[in-house]
């Protein structure tokens, strides 16, 4: 049985961080390297990465005819998803589809289509595996539909490390901005926290629980690329958890540069972990300082205050740690909210910034109180990128909002001495590859500007 795993391309419409950065399949390795020895003697699996491949997923249908695929992708993929799983069954009306992913897990009911036979809502790689000795027994849709989804998601993750041999023709292509060639590793499930606009908490229903220790380690010994993004919800949230970490990769020997998620509160009250982690590979952290205004901390339910978000930005500076700062823009903002957003990033020097216009996301603890002011079709999938503005503005018009946005960006980043500084840091190459996918995600927003009325 041939079945193919792929990764869709994005929309061309979705204003996507792919131009600036393309992680590996993680989930998709980690279905392939799970397959029963049994099932795998009669099957061969394949992962598709669209957003890498040169044929046409058509073409590729077409020339290695499947009997099963499966989709993996965001709520931006939703509906490229159900128009791929139709190709699919255009071209040979007996293959089975399957649609699986975070989104899926949290708003299973976006993937419902006539050209969708399973759609995984919980234990992804258990239910796949289902699926595949269902199929190899001639059990109808039905029947497997029946057997999977059934028991609650597992607050354990006892399965074999991701197989990322599989996607060995596409692995020096991914990359996260300067981090390049760019690995990923997984180390904890969830996120303890409640933010209101969050949706990765979503994902395992509020539950949080993290690998031990020494299997991370050991599968990060396996790692041949230098560089790696652990993709944990927040990574720096243990404090005991990552001075084993720290342990473990100095026991070990282990010389890798990390990016990771981390809150703000945690790196204010542990500067000394941080120092050390520092020393032992900690290049980047993506922070979520939401808001420069203490009334948004506090509706997002964000737990932290605009004295913490400074006192963390100061402490990584002083460590030389790069901040990849991201901030929610609500609709209230007025231009002398960017105004001041702007000078308070300036002064703190920050050099990375993700501003996103506020997106109650389907699934999340805000999305009914705003889903009756929604500007984008709810089906629209491709717009539900937290770049898109979803809300309608207050105080100003969406085309101002967007121009708004983007002159804000260009304020903070593009300073002549954040160019000279990451020039020197990280060589003209790997800046002029930023500077075209940056630019390519400004010539979307333009576009918005020009279409907005």
């Amino acid at each position: 049985m041939k079945i193919l795993l792929v990764r869709p391309r994005p929309h061309k419409e979705t204003i996507g961080l792919q131009h600036v950065m393309i992680c590996e399949p993680l989930e998709l390795e980690y279905l392939i390297s799970n397959i029963p020895d049994d099932i795998k003697r009669e099957t061969d699996a394949e992962i598709v990465d669209m957003i890498l491949e040169n044929d046409n997923f058509e073409d590729i249908v077409s020339w290695k005819k499947p009997d099963f695929v499966v989709f993996t992708g965001y709520i931006t993929y939703v509906g490229i998803i159900k128009e791929m799983a139709e190709a699919a069954k255009k071209i040979i009306p007996t293959v089975k589809t399957g649609a699986g992913g975070v989104h899926a897990e949290v708003v299973p009911e976006d993937f419902s289509s006539e050209y969708i036979d399973f759609i995984y809502n919980k234990n992804g790689i258990d239910n796949f595996n289902l699926t595949l000795r269902g199929l190899l027994n001639k059990k109808s849709v039905q029947e497997i539909n029946e057997e999977i989804n059934i028991e609650d998601k597992k607050s354990t993750f006892d399965y074999k490390y991701p197989d990322r041999n599989a996607v060995k023709k596409y692995r020096k292509y991914y990359y996260y901005m300067f981090h390049n060639p760019c690995a990923l590793i997984k180390t904890s499930f969830g996120c303890p926290y409640n933010c209101s606009f969050c949706f990765c908490k979503e994902i395992t229903g509020g539950k949080y629980y993290a690998r031990h220790i020494e299997d991370v380690i050991k599968e990060l010994s396996s790692i041949e690329e230098e560089e790696v993004y652990i993709v944990d919800d927040d990574f720096l949230y243990d404090r005991n958890k990552l001075e084993s970490f720290i342990t473990g990769l100095k026991k070990n020997n282990i010389k890798k540069k990390f990016l990771v998620y981390g809150r703000a509160d945690f790196i204010a009250q542990n500067k000394d972990i941080i120092i050390e982690f520092k020393t032992v590979g900690l290049q980047a952290v993506i922070v979520g300082i939401e808001s420069v205004r203490a009334g948004d901390l506090k509706g997002y339910n964000k737990g932290t205050t605009i004295e913490i978000n400074e006192k963390c930005i100061q402490i990584l500076k002083e460590l030389d740690i790069e901040l990849y700062a991201t901030l929610i823009i609500p609709l209230d903002f007025k231009k002398e909210d960017f105004r001041q957003l702007v000078s308070w990033l300036r002064k703190l020097d920050v050099k990375f910034v993700n501003l996103q216009p506020l997106t109650p996301l389907p699934g999340t603890d805000i999305f009914d109180s705003y889903k009756g002011s929604l500007l984008t079709d709810r089906q629209a999938f491709e717009m539900w990128d937290m770049a898109h503005v979803v809300l309608k503005p207050k105080y100003m018009s969406i085309r101002a909002f967007y121009a708004e946005i983007l002159k804000a960006y260009y304020t903070v980043v593009m300073r002549p001495k954040h160019l000279s500084y990451l020039i020197k840091k990280y060589g003209l190459k790997a800046n002029l590859k930023m500077l075209a996918g940056s630019s390519f995600v400004s010539l979307q927003y333009i576009q918005k500007i020009v279409r907005s009325h």
